[in-house]
């Protein structure tokens, strides 16, 4: 059994089905439900034993606690974070909430169920927290990629709160002893990515024929990784990692935003033609940089593959068009989630259409 926190969102979503067709290993999955957690997405799961879904709060202790208590996992996997650098500029209280005091309490709460283990399964247990590149900060263009050592230089209240979340991880290792790894990873895509992330909001916004923003001059280069070969490296760390290390997750694709939208349009000139013959890419509005945006990161995921072997399944361009393909295939699971809030959302950001 393991616990994950987090588990309605893109990423941790995901990682459960995946977890749970290469494992078979039963999974308690505790998500707040918050705007971007959608339990349609486990929808595949309905009906599973081996899928436990509670409803709750990383920061409340006492169902943390109990969770623990009952179910007794042998890891606790911590997914949970507010993650949109652009809802952190306009509201950054819930990522101070979440990611700082949230797994704060977490780690609290698991530092209390691990010393109370009997020896075999304390020496067993492990805490494994999913971060990201951005706490690294930006790199310029010559800059080499982002090793495990690179100093932390976080720019937006996102990257300052996962830095916070990441210190304290490793600060319950060095200072309790709690038996930890920490994931940072490269900018996610694939299925089930909810639609205010540049890959989906573009699919969605072309299809209904919608202006596609790109922010100031679309040169922001980002690493991209298919979310299920992220899926596959944190269950190879969970399996084998150093304990206290950190391993960078990188799919190894390193592309500027505008050639990531033009692909996209392409692809959907292919598998979805507009009625009148003309390209998607007769969409694409450029808009108003947002705030202190980095221009690069890159991840250097050379220790990941030296120490465990792992690398990804996914070229860009496979993962891409995997990507599109299911967007298109699930029109009704993109209608639901486009809910008021999110729509009142995408018009405060981008402008109303």
């Amino acid at each position: 059994m393991i616990l994950v926190t987090g588990g309605a969102g893109f990423i941790g979503a995901n990682f459960v089905i995946d977890w749970l067709a290469a494992t078979g290993e039963p999974v308690v999955n505790l998500d707040k439900l918050t705007y971007a957690g959608n339990l349609e997405t486990l929808a595949c799961l309905d009906g599973d034993a081996r899928h436990l879904f509670v409803r709750g709060d990383i920061g409340d202790a006492a169902l943390v606690d109990r969770l623990l208590a009952e179910h007794r996992p042998r890891a606790v996997l911590n997914f949970a974070a507010e993650s949109h650098v652009d809802r952190s500029i306009h509201g950054p209280s819930d990522f101070i909430q979440t990611n700082v005091l949230g797994t704060f309490n977490l780690l609290e709460s698991v530092r209390g169920h691990w010393a109370r283990l009997p020896d075999a399964e304390r020496a067993a247990f492990r805490f494994l927290h999913v971060s990201t590149d951005e706490v690294y900060g930006s790199l310029a263009p010559g800059d080499p990629a982002f090793t495990e050592t690179h100093r932390y230089e976080p720019n937006s209240p996102y990257s300052a709160s996962k830095a916070a979340s990441d210190h304290l991880v490793r600060a319950w290792h060095h200072t309790y002893g709690l038996p930890v790894l920490t994931t940072n990873c490269s900018n996610n895509y694939g299925p089930f990515h909810f639609p205010e992330k540049l890959i989906p909001l573009m699919i969605v916004n072309a299809l209904a024929g919608k202006p596609l923003p790109v922010y100031g001059d679309g040169m922001q280069v980002r690493d991209w990784l298919y979310v299920k070969d992220h899926c596959s490296a944190i269950r190879r760390v969970l399996e084998a990692g150093r304990l206290g290390e950190t391993y960078n997750v990188g799919g190894w694709n390193e592309k500027p935003n505008i050639e990531i939208v033009r692909t996209v349009c392409a692809l959907l000139d292919e598998l979805r033609p507009r009625a009148d013959g003309a390209s998607y890419a007769q969409q694409v509005t450029y808009v108003k940089d947002r705030p202190g945006h980095d221009r690069r990161y890159a991840i250097d995921a050379r220790k990941l593959e030296r120490e465990l072997g792992w690398t990804p399944a996914e070229t860009f361009d496979t993962g891409i068009r995997k990507t599109v393909q299911w967007y298109l295939d699930n029109p009704g699971w993109i209608e639901r989630v486009q809910s008021g809030a999110y729509r009142d959302w995408v018009n405060r950001q981008y402008g109303a259409a």
